[in-house]
Parts: structure tokens; sequence; C-alpha cells
């Protein structure tokens, strides 16, 4: 299919920022993409312009019912000057996952993995060079019809927005402390849990509030109908190393099916190491931890890829993993997903596609 997108370049291009000092979508580049989407008429008006403000009705839909998605990917340059981006199929294909479950008209994927590769090439002399640095992507849809009333909008857009960024964690590959949630629920089977809308991490913010009053980086969820069941951090699927076994909880549709978490299950199986998708309890969890079989834990996400775990607070107590350590598979697998995503590893899964 041919696919025209109208451009407009900006006349005023913005002072690209240095890598040294880089915080996580702090700054955006010259440019973004629009879809309109029109009852009757469908998605329509492809176009790239000039990163700006956008005007909206106070009765648009998103803002009274939060009828809203959105994705992340990065692009990456390589040693050689290449552009690469880390599976966009796979987040074109979850952005219609989640489109689907808050009744967002599908969008076509041809269409969305074009508009990546457009606009990555127009700004991609704001993707940093740096260690650990990214151009952050981030694609999203907002209903945008005014009319108050509990039903699908008949109007949205589709953007997006890019970010050069760096670690996404202020530890990076250092281990980061989790706090578990024992009182605050986020999702469950059923909900949106496995969507990537806007309202999931609204309800994770109370909790980690107090988690990083704490010290704490982060949020580990448990399941919001037993309270034992371990799910997901508010930002990242999670892993751990258990007697030589990695365990993962298994998707049961209050998780977010993490293409990083696809990845890495991936790789352990390339790998022959033992891996297990199921269900996993805190106090599995507890014991494995006091008897030393819990050798590693880390989370996975397009933002932090690889986060290695040293310390877990369950209920007041402190269960510290690995000494408080990166552990050998941890980096193993931090550098060999950084290295297929950069170029510079042998990529035996062709996830990385080049942008030209």
């Amino acid at each position: 299919m041919t696919i025209d997108i109208k451009i407009e370049k900006t006349t005023s291009p913005k002072a690209k920022p240095a890598t040294e000092g880089l915080v996580f979508g702090s700054k955006f580049t010259d440019h973004m993409f629009i879809l309109d989407y029109d009852h009757g008429q469908g998605w329509h008006d492809p176009r790239i312009v000039p990163y700006q403000n956008i005007s909206m009705d106070p009765a648009a839909k998103v803002f009274h019912y939060g009828q809203t998605i959105f994705e992340g990917l990065k692009a990456y340059l390589t040693e050689d000057g290449r552009i690469l981006m880390f599976r966009p199929t796979k987040n074109i294909e979850r952005l219609n996952l989640s489109n689907e479950r808050l009744s967002i008209p599908e969008i076509d994927p041809e269409l969305a993995l074009e508009a990546l590769r457009q606009l990555v090439l127009i700004d991609k002399e704001w993707i940093p060079e740096g260690e650990g640095t990214s151009l952050y992507i981030r694609p999203f849809v907002i209903a945008t019809e005014a009319a108050l009333g509990v039903a699908p909008s008949l109007q949205y857009k589709f953007m997006i927005i890019l970010s050069p960024v760096a670690a996404y964690y202020a530890e990076g590959i250092n281990p980061v402390k989790i706090y578990v949630e024992s009182k605050y629920v986020r999702a469950v089977p059923g909900g949106v849990g496995m969507a990537k809308t806007a309202g999931n991490y609204a309800a994770g913010l109370k909790a980690q509030e107090g988690a990083t009053e704490l010290g704490y980086s982060q949020v580990l969820w448990l399941d919001g109908v037993h309270r034992k069941y371990i799910e997901e951090v508010g930002s990242m699927n999670v892993f751990f190393k258990i007697d030589g076994t990695v365990v993962t909880p298994a998707l049961n549709g209050s998780i977010l099916h993490g293409i990083t978490r696809d990845s890495i299950i991936q790789l352990l199986k390339h790998w022959d190491i033992p891996v297990e998708e199921r269900q996993l309890s805190i106090d599995e969890l507890e014991e494995a931890a006091r008897s030393g079989k819990l050798e590693e834990a880390f989370g996975t996400g397009t933002a932090a890829v690889i986060s290695p775990i040293g310390e877990l607070n369950w209920q007041g107590e402190k269960l510290i993993i690995n000494e408080g350590k990166t552990g050998e598979l941890s980096a193993k697998l931090y550098e060999t997903l950084t290295g297929i995503q950069k170029g510079a590893v042998e990529d035996p899964f062709s996830w990385a596609l080049e942008v030209k």
C-alpha cells in the first residue's frame, strides 16, 4: 500500500540537550506525528508537524472518562551510524490490543510503522550517542470528542512524540530497591491491567508515593484478588532466579504483555536456561530468600531494559537478594539485549529493525 504522510518541518529548531545530565522524558524533539479519527471517516490526515501544543475542548472525553492508551519503544544509534528500532511491530501489535480493550478503533499497523520510521528519520540528529542512551518513542491515542456521557468517543487523535533519554533509574544497571505493596490494588483479571492505559499508572501513584518516602525506587504489586501472588512492578515485569530456574509471573489478564519480558524469555530459552511462566506467591518468594534459593531478581521494560533488584521490602522486612549486588545472569541479559539493540552483538532473532 502507498502511505502518504504530509510533512511540515520546523522553522525554529530547538537546541539539542547535552548527553550528560539527560533526565528521562524531560526534553522533546522538533517534530511530532498526528493522525485524526472521525466516526464515519476513519483514521485520516497523517502528518508530521513541528512539536507543538494541542488545543482541545474542555469536554473532550479523555479528560472525563480516561479513554486513552500509549506505547513506549526506542531508537538507537549504532557505532557505524545506523539507526535501529527494537521490535517496533510488537509495540504496534500491543498498541492495538490496548485500543481494542479501551474501545478505540484499530490503527493500521503499516501506517503506524511508517509514521515511526519517518518521524525518527526527520529527528535522527536527536538520537544521543552516550552509553545507555537512546531516543525514546511515545505513541499515544486520546479521545477528543466534546461530549459528556459514558460512551466510546467518536473522535480521536493518534500522536507520536520523541525524547532523547538516558537511564530510567538513577541506579542504572546497579540494583534497585523495591517495596512490595500490600494495601493498594492496581488491577485484576478482566480489568484493564493488560492494557497500557493511563488509569493503570494513576492507580499506582499513591503506593509509589509511600514507597518513595521509604527510599524505594518502585512498587511490586500483588494480585488484586488473593493479595498474595506476584504480578509486576509499576514500570516493569519481574523475574526471579530460584534454585537455578528463572520464574516470572504468567500473563493472567492483569499483567502487561511486556515486549522486553518476551525477549528475555526467548533469550533464556536460547541459552538453555530453565524458565517458567507461572503463579508465584510472595510466601514462596520469601521462603526462597530465607533459604538462600533466591539467587537473583530483576525487572524488565522498555524504559529500564534490565534493572537488577537488590532488595525487597515485604511488610517491613528487608529481603536482600544476592547481597544487594547485580547478578551474573542479570548482567549477561543486560549486555546481550542492549548489544542487540545497539547493533553491537549478534541478533539471532532479527529483532532490530534498521530505520532508513
